[in-house]
């Protein structure tokens, strides 16, 4: 059976590139590209492309009554930095998106939803080293709360109905192609950036703050990974822990002096984004996604940064 795919939120880090590596491996008309604006990249001419706000259900409709996709990817949501300017706008696009989502898969008989959760569901009260995919789990921003509750509901539509619900927990994303989305990770992508344009950073977050990371090639083939995976070999179906390589902001430049001499960094103080990152993870546990799906990443510390500042080059 050909596979059709919707990604919504298809504009985003993420969603540029997944959409990219998805056509690649399925074909260009068989992969729907959706967003409220129109796309910076070539997403929009490589394939088929919609408006979509996913709050509006009668436009969701139409999509899913149209294409009846055998998959759906649901990528559209406000991030951590982002959704604490506007809370509550953040819990509606989250939480609501994700419903109108959920409730279109079973009218439609979608066989597959993704849904990408984060490390944002953790907080103070959850172990820093290692987190586990099972703990205390007391998130204290509005994304968190949102990406904690859609787990639970992701969990509930497959336990209740049946749905073929998936979810990863995301570790800040790094990536040279797409610009940042409002995230407290975010300057682990500015730095490379200002790196090659100024040789120095300010980084918003202290030098200690050491948080999981994932360069995003791999993010994009994991969840392919996750998605391809046999339904009955998954034993989580609110989100997995997923992990690539944690560092904080000194050892991340330590690692970009070997290739840029005379950078620099220095620090912000005061900072709210500091504040987020004090909840979060510093290391994470990933056992049960190396165990379900043989989940491995490719990409190191060193590996990563050789490749992001060479791709920049390239594009300057």
């Amino acid at each position: 059976m050909t596979e059709r795919i919707v990604v919504l939120g298809s504009n985003g880090q993420i969603g540029t590139e997944l959409v990219t590596a998805l056509r690649r491996s399925y074909g260009e008309n068989n992969v729907v590209a959706c967003d409220i604006r129109r796309p910076d990249y070539d997403i929009k001419n490589a394939g088929p492309f919609e408006f979509v706000n996913v709050l509006e259900k009668d436009t969701l409709n139409t999509i899913f009554k149209k294409y009846k996709p055998t998959q759906v990817y649901l990528l559209a949501a406000l991030l951590s930095a982002t959704g604490e300017q506007n809370p509550k706008l953040a819990w509606d696009l989250n939480m609501n998106g994700l419903l109108n989502i959920l409730d279109l898969a079973l009218v439609y008989k979608t066989a597959k939803v993704y849904w990408p959760s984060s490390i944002a569901v953790f907080g103070p009260g959850s172990p820093k080293e290692h987190t586990p995919q099972f703990c205390v789990m007391d998130p204290n921003t509005v994304y968190g709360i949102s990406k904690l509750a859609g787990e639970r509901w992701c969990e509930y539509y497959h336990q209740k109905y049946g749905l073929d619900v998936r979810s990863i927990r995301y570790p800040g994303i790094i990536s040279w192609k797409a610009a940042p989305g409002g995230g407290t990770t975010d300057y682990a992508i500015h730095i490379f950036h200002e790196a090659l344009k100024k040789q120095s950073y300010s980084s918003f977050l202290s030098a200690d703050t050491e948080l999981p990371m994932m360069y995003m090639d791999d993010a994009v083939r994991g969840t392919i990974e996750l998605m391809d995976a046999e339904s009955s070999k998954l034993n989580i179906r609110s989100s997995y822990n997923f992990a690539g390589v944690s560092f904080t902001p000194e050892v991340l430049a330590a690692e970009i002096k070997k290739h840029i001499p005379d950078f620099k960094l220095s620090y912000t103080e005061h900072d709210p984004r500091q504040n987020i990152a004090n909840g979060w993870p510093k290391s994470i546990d990933d056992s049960y996604a190396v165990n379900d799906w043989a989940w491995k990443p490719k990409f190191d510390l060193a590996t990563m940064t050789a490749d992001m500042l060479e791709n920049l080059k390239n594009t300057k």
